[in-house]
């Protein structure tokens, strides 16, 4: 039987009650269940970046390319596609659902004879982690505490960089024809992804809907059942929760789908700063990450000599510096401030590129160093990507969050798709360090531009209620409450 609708205003303290509760075993679940997606990102992106099938399926380097970008499309039309739906249908059915398209994906892409065969499974695999991206960011900060909602986001945004050298780490032998078969070990590596996605269908099946969504959507009673099973397992463990007042209470009355001319509106005339700025964060971040990670392999070969074999190894320190600047620095964005965080991570790491950038221009660097420095500048660069996700996440009405999201994504994945070929053409064949240096150079002032802009227009969202920083659509305004 289908739960009764609250289809009149009604007075909630769903949002008070989630963001008051102290981190417990639920909120583990939470992001075990649902931040792996990032590692699965990473895994796959190396996986395929390593084309061990091109002898296997006959690709030439162009088909290779191909199939990259052909993942890249699906992550956009993915996500605008599912974060449509995320937002109208909600959180728990579409994180199920996407989960389940990139396990097809993926699996059925390492079953691939010819290319084509690959080319249309790595874009369903691409649907399905775009689809992953925006549902998945709202149901984690509609589900954390607001005093921790800033560090647990960014970390799990950058744990893509774990996947990555996990997916590194496994072609070192899956790739070794000493080890296994050509035609085989590819194949295995397209298979790790989904393994481990089975696993975790299993842990989301226990996480609830966002009883966030569900108080905007008339399920009120639904909303407070599931706030009140939270919790019953809270109090169980030990600790005590204090009532909450009823003056906290937001009053919202249900809302259906969001017309797409209300959401331009919201964006473009009730907070024009915020899109700017969200978007300006996701834009320079992309085009830094792309220019530099999709190029660094022909950096090191075309400049410092590198064997195509050892690039591999370079990868690792380059991949472990990602992923330490999310872990060691998130929580200076809940205790710190969101602003200047996101204003330090962008700028210095834009610092740290420029100077990379002299001291290659004048070849005082080997690989090693040149390696070190990309280390130190992604370690804050990783961060603050993070935090752009974070961001345009938490700064608008929850009811079109996953649309804005997979908006935002979308524009800053096109912009930034421009990146590898504009730094390949750059590189060349190696012989002349003064175009890749005005294009360091370049990089370094336009991730830094991001944060000038964050800085400018940033919202202090550390530890606020989610509703607190954007009314939700479905408020009910004291006026017309009055009436």
């Amino acid at each position: 039987m289908a739960a009764a609708l609250n289809k009149g205003p009604h007075a909630s303290l769903v949002p008070a009650r989630m963001d008051r509760l102290p981190w417990t075993r639920f909120h583990w679940s939470v992001v075990v269940g649902l931040g792996v997606s990032w590692i699965l990102d990473g895994l796959e992106i190396q996986i395929v970046a390593a084309a061990g099938y091109q002898k296997s399926l006959g690709m030439s380097a162009t088909e290779v390319g191909f199939a990259g970008s052909i993942y890249l499309v699906g992550q956009v039309i993915g996500a605008l596609v599912f974060g449509r739906l995320a937002d109208r249908l909600g959180r728990r059915k579409l994180f199920i659902l996407t989960l389940i398209i990139y396990l097809a994906g993926s699996g059925i892409a390492g079953l691939a004879t010819e290319p084509w065969f690959l080319y249309v499974f790595r874009f369903v695999a691409g649907l399905g982690i775009g689809g992953e991206y925006a549902a998945i960011n709202s149901a984690i900060d509609e589900l954390i505490p607001a005093k921790y909602r800033g560090r647990i986001d960014i970390i799990i945004n950058g744990t893509y960089w774990g996947g990555a050298a996990l997916g590194a780490f496994a072609n070192l032998f899956l790739l070794n024809t000493d080890i296994f078969d050509e035609n085989w070990g590819w194949r295995i590596g397209f298979f790790i992804g989904p393994v481990l996605g089975l696993i975790i269908i299993y842990l989301r099946r226990h996480i609830p809907e966002s009883p966030r969504w569900l108080m905007t959507h008339g399920r009120e009673d639904e909303a407070e059942r599931t706030v009140d099973e939270i919790e019953r397992k809270v109090e169980e463990s030990g600790v005590r929760l204090e009532p909450v007042p009823q003056e906290k209470a937001i009053k919202v009355e249900a809302t259906g789908s969001i017309p797409f001319g209300t959401i331009w509106r919201v964006l473009w005339k009730d907070y024009p700063k915020r899109t700017v700025m969200g978007l300006s964060m996701m834009i320079t971040q992309s085009f830094l990450y792309n220019a530099i990670f999709f190029t660094y392999a022909l950096v090191l070969t075309n400049f410092y000599g590198l064997d195509a074999s050892q690039v591999s190894l370079y990868f690792f320190p380059f991949a472990i510096g990602n992923l330490l600047g999310p872990l060691l620095l998130g929580h200076f964005f809940d205790t710190w401030g969101r602003r200047q965080m996101i204003f330090l991570t962008y700028v210095v790491s834009g610092a740290v590129l420029a100077v990379s950038a002299f001291l290659f221009s004048i070849d005082a660097l080997t690989a090693t160093t040149q390696t070190i420095l990309w280390c130190v500048s992604f370690f804050f660069a990783s961060a603050g990507a993070s935090s752009a996700y974070l961001t345009v996440s938490e700064i608008f009405p929850l009811e079109m969050r996953s649309q804005v999201i997979s908006y935002m994504f979308a524009v800053g994945q096109l912009v930034g798709a421009f990146a590898p070929t504009i730094y390949g053409s750059l590189i060349g064949e190696g012989e002349d360090r003064g175009p890749l240096t005005i294009g360091y150079y370049l990089g370094a002032g336009i991730m830094s531009l991001g944060g000038v802009v964050a800085a400018v227009f940033g919202v202090a969202a550390e530890r606020k209620s989610l509703e607190d920083l954007a009314d939700p659509l479905s408020k009910v305004k004291e006026d017309a409450a009055a009436q």
